[in-house]
């Protein structure tokens, strides 16, 4: 299991490192901040109600990587969503916060390109996915 982690982690890393997820609009210096934290997060494995460094929830893992850029959420996808400012999907830039599930139960960090970073389940590892069928919404901090 050591193993594959590490292996999902690095090609997850040279994908970010590759510049395939540059879009033509780069993130805000925060956001910048925020995205290379949580890259750095890669492989590492999802725990209910953890917040790193060793595992991660989803909230708590979008919780550190925007303290990373002086910006204070709350441990809680839900309570994250009533903070920054709403953004339509095709305004999405890498660096905002992306929300699923009805209610609210699940975050994300987005990286452009429609991916998502994430930690996503009991089981599994903080990994990048594109943007899954149940969006609700997104903010900009």
């Amino acid at each position: 299991a050591e193993l594959e982690r590490g292996r999902v982690a690095e090609a997850q890393e040279e994908l970010v490192a590759s510049g395939a997820l540059s879009g033509s609009t780069p993130p805000s210096a925060a956001g910048e901040r925020a995205v290379r934290y949580a890259v750095d997060q890669l492989g590492k494995p999802y725990r209910w109600g953890a917040s790193g460094p060793r595992n991660w929830d989803c909230s708590g893992l979008t919780r550190m990587a925007w303290a990373q850029a002086g910006v204070s959420l709350p441990h809680s996808s839900a309570l994250q969503y009533s903070y920054g400012t709403r953004v339509s999907r095709q305004d999405l830039l890498p660096g905002d916060l992306v929300f699923f599930y009805s209610p609210i139960s699940h975050v994300g960090i987005y990286l452009g390109r429609g991916l998502v970073l994430h930690a996503p389940s009991t089981g599994d590892l903080v990994k990048i996915s594109g943007i899954f069928d149940s969006y609700v919404g997104a903010v900009r901090l």
